[in-house]
C-alpha cells in the first residue's frame, strides 16, 4: 500500500458485506438442498462474466434467476421453477450484513473515508440492505454494473466507479471478498484488499492483493491511525 493512502474505499456486497447463507433455508423452502447455495452462486457469477466477455449484457437477477429456474426444473420434488425463483430472489433484499460490517465502516467512516459501493447486482438491493443495517447514510454512492453493461472483474465497471466518484484509479482501494475482483481492480490500476472470510489462500495466478484483512473492522483497524 502506498504511502499516500487511497482516502476512497469502494466496497464490493455480495459476500463481501452481505452474508448470503441466509438463502440456503429459501432454497430448501423450494425444495432444493440448501448445500447448492455456493454452486448456484458461482455460476450466476460464472455466467453473468461469460456474457460480459461474449460483448453480451443481463442484468445479476435475470442471470440468477435462470439458474435458479434450471436447478427447479431438474429437482424432483422442487416448486414450479418460476416460483423458485421469485421465492429465493426476493431474499436479496433482506439479507443480513456481516458482524464485522457495521462497526468497521463507522470507524472508516468516521475518520474521513468516503464509502461506496460497487456490485454485480442492483444498487436498489444494495440501498435495502444497507439501510435494514443502518449503514446507508455511510455511503457516498451505491453503484451496479447496469451502467457500464460489463460485469467485474471487466476494466468498465471499475472505471464506472471511478467516474462516479471523480477520482483516479490510484486514489480508490476495492475491498472484495472475492480473488477475482481483486485481481480484476489491480489490473484496472487499483490499490487493492482482499477481505479473506474463509481459510481458502489466495489464488496464486490472480494479482496479490495491497493488503489483506479478516474482516471490515480489522481494515479499519488498519487504515484508520490516530
Amino acid at each position: 500500500m502506498p504511502a499516500d493512502r487511497p482516502r476512497v474505499l469502494v466496497f464490493d456486497v455480495n459476500e463481501t458485506l452481505t452474508d448470503m447463507t441466509p438463502l440456503a433455508d429459501r432454497l430448501e423452502h423450494v425444495g432444493l438442498p440448501g448445500h447448492l447455495l455456493s454452486a448456484w452462486f458461482a455460476g450466476v457469477l460464472r455466467d453473468g462474466v461469460a456474457l460480459t466477455l461474449a460483448g453480451g449484457h443481463a442484468s445479476f437477477a435475470a442471470v440468477a434467476g435462470d439458474g435458479l429456474r434450471a436447478l427447479a426444473a431438474g429437482a424432483e420434488g422442487a416448486t414450479d421453477p418460476e416460483q423458485a425463483a421469485a421465492h429465493v430472489l426476493a431474499g436479496l433484499p433482506e439479507l443480513p450484513v456481516h458482524p464485522d460490517v457495521p462497526g468497521g465502516v463507522r470507524s472508516l467512516r468516521a475518520a474521513g473515508y468516503r464509502l461506496a459501493t460497487l456490485t454485480n447486482g442492483s444498487a436498489g438491493t444494495t440501498r435495502a440492505v444497507l439501510d435494514r443495517a443502518g449503514l446507508t447514510d455511510c455511503f457516498e454512492s451505491h453503484l451496479d454494473v447496469e451502467a457500464p453493461g460489463r460485469w467485474k472483474p471487466a476494466r468498465e465497471a471499475y472505471a464506472h466507479a471511478l467516474k462516479a466518484m471523480g477520482v483516479p484509479a490510484g486514489a480508490v482501494l476495492l475491498v472484495s471478498v472475492h480473488p477475482w475482483d481483486v485481481d480484476g481492480a489491480a489490473r484496472a490500476g487499483l490499490p487493492t484488499a482482499w477481505l479473506r472470510r474463509t481459510p481458502r489462500p489466495y489464488p496464486s495466478t490472480a494479482r496479490p492483493a495491497d493488503l489483506t484483512v479478516t474482516a471490515v473492522s480489522d481494515l479499519a483497524a488498519r487504515l484508520v491511525v490516530g
